[in-house]
C-alpha cells in the first residue's frame, strides 16, 4: 500500500525531465552546495546527492544542507545509497545500487521514500520492477568515467529492449552529453540523468536550463 506522502512524491517525479546527479569529486573543486543552488536556479525539479567517499556522518551533514536548499526550491531530493540518511533528513527518496540494501527491505523500513534502483541489463530491470521500485535507472548507456563498472556501455539497443519489459518509470544515465538528448528521446527516454555535463559546466545554471529546453524540444518533436 502506498502512503500518501510517497504518492505525492511519485506524482512529482512523473513530471521531471533532467535529473542532475551531484558528486563532490566531479564539481571541478567547487562546493557541491553551490552547484546544487545553481542546478536549482536552472529549473531542475529533482537532484540526487551522490557521495561515494564520505563517512555516513559526513553524508548526513551534507544531506541536511541539501534538504534545506531543495525545500526552498520545491525540488525532489534523492540520496544515493544511504536509505537511513534519506529517511533521517526527510529526503524524498533513495537510489539503491545492486549491492546496497535490498529493495524489499528498504521499502518495509522506509515506506514514505521513493525508491530508485540501478540496473545494468534486462534481468536486473525486471527484478527491480518486481521488487517494487518506484523508478529504475538504465545504464551506463554510453562510456562513462564517473562510475567504476566492469562492463561495456549498454547502448541504445539495450534501452530499447528494457523499455519493452518494464512499466515503471525509468531514467537513463552514463556518459550522456547534450548532443545525445534528441537520440535518447527518440528511443523513449523522458527522464535523463547526467553528472559531469552539468556539474563540470562553467555556468551550471545556464547549462541546466539549456539541457531542459533540449529535452522538452525533443519530446515536442517526437509528439508531432
Amino acid at each position: 500500500m502506498i502512503t500518501e506522502k510517497r504518492s505525492k512524491r511519485i506524482e512529482k517525479f512523473a513530471g521531471i525531465d533532467i535529473y542532475p546527479v551531484i558528486s563532490s569529486e566531479f564539481t571541478c573543486g567547487r562546493d557541491p552546495l553551490d552547484i546544487l543552488k545553481a542546478v536549482a536556479d536552472g529549473g531542475a525539479k529533482i537532484v540526487q546527492m551522490r557521495e561515494k567517499h564520505r563517512t555516513a556522518k559526513e553524508a548526513f551533514a551534507m544531506a541536511e544542507k541539501y534538504r534545506e536548499i531543495c525545500s526552498n526550491y520545491d525540488m525532489l531530493l534523492i540520496i544515493d545509497d544511504y536509505a537511513a540518511i534519506a529517511a533521517a533528513v526527510d529526503a524524498d527518496g533513495v537510489h539503491l545500487g545492486q549491492d546496497d540494501l535490498p529493495l524489499a527491505a528498504a521499502r518495509e523500513l522506509f515506506p514514505d521514500l521513493i525508491i530508485g534502483a540501478s540496473t545494468h541489463n534486462e534481468d536486473e530491470a525486471v527484478a527491480a520492477q518486481k521488487d517494487g521500485c518506484d523508478y529504475l535507472n538504465i545504464g551506463p548507456i554510453f562510456a562513462t568515467q564517473t562510475k567504476s563498472l566492469a562492463m561495456p556501455p549498454l547502448g541504445l539497443d539495450t534501452l530499447d529492449r528494457v523499455k519493452q519489459l518494464v512499466k515503471c518509470p525509468f531514467t537513463v544515465m552514463g556518459g550522456i552529453k547534450q548532443h545525445h538528448l534528441p537520440e535518447l528521446v527518440r528511443h523513449g527516454a523522458r527522464r535523463i540523468a547526467m553528472v559531469t555535463e552539468i556539474t563540470a559546466a562553467e555556468d551550471v545554471t545556464a547549462k541546466v536550463t539549456e539541457l531542459r529546453n533540449a529535452i522538452i524540444t525533443a519530446i515536442q518533436q517526437e509528439n508531432k
